[in-house]
């Protein structure tokens, strides 16, 4: 069944729920990347203007599929004036893949006149990759939200990964005092004891962020950042490292940070490990004298 709304901003019928009991006990393939061409231009945790991209954006053209079978619930046609505010995904849709996991699919060329099936499979296109909603390039947003836990899943530790042989890249490690003076251990071997903010500068290539940074202070984990999830509360993004905090506290133009050392007297072997989905690493590690 099609349907041709004259105003595409619309909730479909929910479909019973023997619908979903059908599907998914008679075995549903696995989720699969939404594009069969598109290329990665920003994954789930890079910075976003300085918050934590809560998908992946992919450079691309051609059409938008859903990476599982589903039940399309919500539709947005920005060419609906019906609301004075610009969604900055443009023309999106939300797509119900069962057991509580939503897609959202945006910033897609405008399908203005075209037909809207709400049952989804995983070769019917949903739209065409395209420019609405903020962006600069052709291509569109991806996410996945877990309704029951209410947070957004990282799309690549539940879709197969993607071959990838190359290790992540740490630009920069970055030392900060609490007088604000900033040090590059790779630079300096010696620093006057105290209390020092952490800050890792690193990709996985072209600017993705990796899936994990690590911190260790003469063998010992001092911090993990994990890029797995991100939730919300209270108007503020919550990521993880060493639990729950205030993603503003993670990402800064210096890098992610990975929270306070402080340092006494002494040697001291400083390394800093990032890894990507592939499990391939990249470490740096610096040796330093404490005064």
């Amino acid at each position: 069944m099609n349907i041709h709304p004259a105003d595409k901003r619309f909730f479909l019928k929910k479909i019973p729920a023997v619908f979903w009991a059908v599907m998914f006990c008679t075995g549903v393939s696995a989720i699969d990347w939404p594009t069969r061409e598109g290329t990665l231009a920003a994954n789930f945790g890079s910075s976003d203007g300085g918050v934590p991209s809560m998908g992946d954006n992919f450079a691309a053209d051609g059409p938008v599929y859903p990476a599982d079978v589903g039940q399309l619930v919500f539709f947005h046609d920005p060419s609906n004036k019906a609301s004075a505010f610009p969604s900055p995904l443009g023309a999106w849709a939300a797509v119900d893949h069962g057991d509580n996991l939503v897609g959202i699919y945006g910033r897609f060329e405008d399908p203005a006149g075209g037909e809207i099936t709400p049952i989804v499979g995983k070769e019917t296109a949903i739209a065409a990759a395209g420019m609405s909603g903020w962006t600069g390039q052709p291509g569109f947003y991806f996410s996945l939200y877990d309704r029951r836990d209410r947070k957004w899943i990282n799309p690549a530790i539940i879709i197969s990964t993607r071959e990838d042989p190359r290790p992540p890249v740490i630009h920069q490690v970055t030392l900060r005092n609490t007088a604000g003076t900033l040090f590059n251990p790779a630079l300096v071997s010696r620093l006057p004891q105290g209390l020092y903010s952490v800050f890792v500068d690193a990709d996985d290539g072209e600017m993705l962020a990796p899936n994990r940074i690590i911190c260790s202070v003469n063998g010992f984990e001092t911090a993990v950042l994990s890029f797995e999830t991100l939730s919300a509360r209270d108007g503020e993004f919550l990521i993880n490292r060493n639990g729950l905090i205030p993603a503003s506290q993670v990402y800064s133009d210096l890098g992610f940070g990975l929270g306070e050392l402080r340092l006494s007297r002494g040697q001291l072997n400083l390394v800093i490990e990032a890894r990507d989905i592939a499990e391939n690493f990249r470490q740096a590690s610096y040796r330093l004298t404490i005064e």
